[in-house]
């Protein structure tokens, strides 16, 4: 006999024509509707890019998926603009869809808020008196003191504290959180920090990183002979380390031979509000007719950057860093901090990791790394192959899907047993009587 859970989700960003977030939430659905009967319900503005792309593509593997959009009324929600008080909006948008489907009389077995995938604001859906999953839920740590005033000053070390003592606030204080882990069945974490931060019981854990793509075309991947591509990816604030990035890049130029130095390029794709000072220290450090500054573009533009680059160099200091998987999934090698962000995805097989110690070391040992790359092709090759083999082990949205489902199981049927069952490509979780 198959069981099949009827799941209601909550996602306040979903977009199937964007990344980050909004794509986060959308794969994230469709995976979980695979296996589950779901209703999502998103925000009103997600409604016409959902509506669209679901017309234009055919959706019979998630046939059990219905949307439902919800919004608070404009006299709750006039001040919000953009990004401007979306936090505020957030929490106010996660306590108002209670009263939604308490009023809709919406029929579920479980209920999971899914994303933005922040661990100090809570969830309510404890209220609705079903089972609970929250998450995949995190936070970004503090950035250490030296390398912040490193990169952007003593102020932005400040506002930095600010933050980080708001949420430590937040996880000790607000009594919503605390209920909400409490009440919470499972609670998806996207690294370590998220148990030691809110201190919930272990078994309750499931550790899912929410970053995932799908598995690009590689037959366009550079050649060895090709210039050794050094590439690098996201917004230009001191959080992803981009002043490492740069100066770790101008130490191992400027210890190549001048025949060398035509073979290697930095590319930075992004845009932000440190751009300007980026750009400069690219200048003072005269390495700026090497360094390749790209705005934003569309996904099967950056493939042909990914396709053609030689490693990922991405010193970010962020808990989860969504373009790393992309950059596994095209055999990139990934250097990155050991810390509890990318650090968590990447080890000896598929990349190098450097310890925190202070800027200049960090800088040195980066160099190091790709100074290694650069003239040791054997090892770029296997590191290559190891970062194939790390995405398609850990970073597939398919995969997601599955652990999710079967935590629903896990909950709703604690006591029987389960296999997973291959029909036709399709995995389907059953219960066996």
């Amino acid at each position: 006999m198959k069981n099949i859970p009827k799941v209601l989700l909550t996602a306040y960003a979903v977009n199937p024509y964007k990344g980050s977030e909004d794509g986060t939430g959308w794969n994230m659905i469709l995976q979980i509707a695979k296996h589950n009967q779901v209703i999502a319900i998103t925000r009103k503005n997600n409604q016409a890019a959902i509506e669209k792309y679901m017309m234009e593509n055919p959706m019979g593997e998630v046939s059990n998926l219905t949307f439902t959009y919800f919004d608070l009324p404009y006299w709750m929600r006039w001040w919000k603009k953009g990004g401007r008080g979306a936090l505020l909006y957030f929490y106010l948008w996660q306590l108002g869809i209670v009263f939604f489907i308490l009023n809709k009389k919406m029929k579920f077995d479980i209920a999971h808020n899914l994303n933005f995938h922040n661990d100090w604001t809570p969830s309510f859906l404890w209220a609705l008196g079903k089972p609970f999953v929250w998450g995949p839920v995190g936070h970004h740590p503090a950035i250490p003191k030296e390398y912040l005033i490193h990169s952007a000053g003593k102020k932005a070390y400040y506002f930095d504290q600010l933050k980080w003592w708001t949420k430590k606030c937040f996880w000790t204080f607000e009594p919503f959180v605390k209920i909400a882990k409490w009440k919470a069945s499972k609670i998806i974490t996207i690294n370590s920090s998220v148990q030691e931060v809110l201190n919930f019981p272990k078994e309750k854990e499931i550790r899912l990183p929410a970053v995932a793509t799908t598995t690009p075309n590689r037959k366009k991947r550079k050649s060895k002979n090709n210039k050794f591509n050094i590439l690098s990816i996201g917004r230009f604030t001191p959080l992803k380390g981009f002043d490492i990035t740069i100066e770790a890049f101008g130490h191992f130029y400027h210890q190549l031979n001048i025949e060398d130095k035509y073979d290697v390029q930095l590319t930075l794709i992004g845009k932000g509000s440190e751009k300007k000072a980026l750009q400069q220290l690219a200048e003072d450090l005269e390495i700026a007719h090497a360094v390749n500054f790209i705005d934003w573009m569309s996904r099967a533009e950056l493939d042909e950057y990914f396709a053609t680059s030689s490693v990922f160099l991405f010193p970010s200091h962020e808990g989860a860093g969504m373009v790393v998987p992309e950059a596994l999934s095209f055999g990139l090698p990934v250097l990155c901090f050991d810390n509890i962000g990318p650090g968590e995805f990447i080890d000896k097989t598929c990349g190098m990791k450097v310890e925190y110690s202070n800027p200049r070391e960090s800088i040195v040992m980066f160099s190091k790394h790709l100074n290694l790359l650069f003239h040791e092709n054997e090892i770029q090759e296997e590191l290559s192959q190891g970062a194939i083999r790390q995405f398609e082990k850990y970073f597939t949205w398919e995969r997601k899907g599955k652990i999710i489902s079967e935590a629903y199981l896990d909950i709703l049927f604690p006591n029987e047993n389960r296999k997973i069952v291959e029909e036709n490509e399709d995995v389907h979780l059953i219960m066996e009587n």
